[in-house]
């Protein structure tokens, strides 16, 4: 949860980029936390969970018309994430990765972890997710999504 993450990085004095001292920086971080809510997370766990978890709880097959609205709902909050917070910056408070980022790829993942690859045609955002990755480091993030990345062989 965004305020067990919160209470974390202030409990142990993470690195400053982690959730920034400086004031617009942090702003930046907590304009994204807030917003993310209702967009990539109710989004992009709405697609997996039609996409994955519906079908294999029920046994029933995947209604078209409902993956591809969850589909559509998805790729406007991805359009609104990459022009109002990723814009042209290496990350979504400025040249460092924070919070805002680690938060953002974990939502995206759930999407990508169902078959919807969003970050194929999306140059900005799968450049991003590099970098996000390279910061936390690859085996670290790759260790982190073994299993959901493995759902759909349930």
């Amino acid at each position: 949860s965004i305020a067990i993450l919160l209470y974390l990085v202030q409990k142990f004095k993470t690195p400053d980029h982690w959730y920034p001292s400086d004031l617009q920086r942090r702003a930046r971080v907590d304009e994204y936390l807030s917003w993310q809510h209702a967009n990539i997370r109710a989004k992009g766990s709405k697609l997996f969970i039609i996409k994955v978890l519906l079908p294999l709880l029920t046994g029933q097959p995947l209604s078209p018309e409902k993956l591809e609205f969850a589909t559509e709902e998805l790729n406007v909050a991805l359009k609104q994430f990459e022009e109002k917070f990723l814009q042209d910056k290496p990350f979504i408070a400025g040249s460092e990765v924070s919070l805002a980022d680690l938060v953002a790829l974990v939502e995206l993942m759930q999407p990508v972890c169902a078959g919807y690859d969003l970050f194929e045609e999306r140059p900005k955002l799968k450049e991003w997710r590099r970098r996000v990755e390279e910061a936390v480091g690859k085996q670290l993030f790759h260790e982190a999504h073994e299993e959901i990345m493995n759902i759909k062989s349930l």
